[in-house]
């Protein structure tokens, strides 16, 4: 019978340009029976060239690197389509590179200083095909999608009565020109209410409008 791959080790690159961390970090990871470091980079470049090579199954990679960041080098290998998982390391304690790691298309973000405690977690979160975040990291992007959430609401509080019935007459799929007839104005006045709505609420096309009207009640599935 073959072997299944369900013994197979998570294959792990190590990206740090602190020769000290990374030997504690390839210590700490090789003590699990399941891991196994197989190579190690001092900058973006190096991890990029053996991201390519080795094809390993996660990259913990520091975010503040010479030659190239993390964040470069997690943009530059999933440019290479790679099937690689990145795990970024910060020492950021504001997180103020929360959203761009989630938007280079990182798997994990994990504070240096509770390295010891959450990277494990975070390497296996991310072989699953998940993504980790340490606990003030979820707190801050919630946070953010709150404020956002706050802001629309307030937006909404400040549509008009008039714009409010272009809205809906909108998401209930009547045309410029029917909604004109409705409300007896012109299918140009419509559009400059619709170009109105949309900056209030900070979207930016027509299909971001009818999704956020759905969301909130405007028009029930089925009525």
């Amino acid at each position: 019978m073959s072997e299944t791959k369900t013994d197979a080790k998570i294959r792990i690159v190590l990206a740090d340009d602190h020769q000290v961390l990374r030997s504690g970090l390839r210590a700490l990871l090789n003590m699990e029976p399941d891991f196994e470091v197989v190579g190690e980079a001092s900058n973006g470049l190096e991890a990029m060239k053996l991201a390519e090579t080795l094809r390993p199954d996660i990259i913990v990679m520091d975010i503040s690197m010479p030659e190239m960041d993390g964040l470069k080098a997690a943009e530059g290998i999933r440019s290479l389509g790679l099937q690689s998982k990145i795990v970024m390391l910060t020492v950021h304690a504001d997180e103020e590179y929360l959203f761009q790691t989630l938007k280079a298309g990182a798997s994990g973000f994990v504070h240096k200083s509770s390295a010891d405690r959450e990277l494990i977690e975070a390497i296996r979160t991310a072989n699953r095909g998940d993504v980790f975040l340490y606990p003030s990291a979820i707190k801050k992007l919630l946070g953010e999608y709150l404020r956002g959430e706050s802001r629309r609401a307030d937006a909404k509080g400040r549509l008009t009565s008039r714009e409010l019935e272009v809205l809906k007459a909108t998401v209930e799929g009547y045309t410029n020109q029917e909604i004109a007839e409705q409300l007896v104005i012109s299918p140009k006045t419509v559009d400059t209410y619709r170009q109105r709505i949309m900056e209030k609420l900070n979207l930016h096309h027509r299909s971001e409008l009818i999704r956020y009207a759905l969301k909130r009640g405007y028009l029930v599935p089925g009525e």
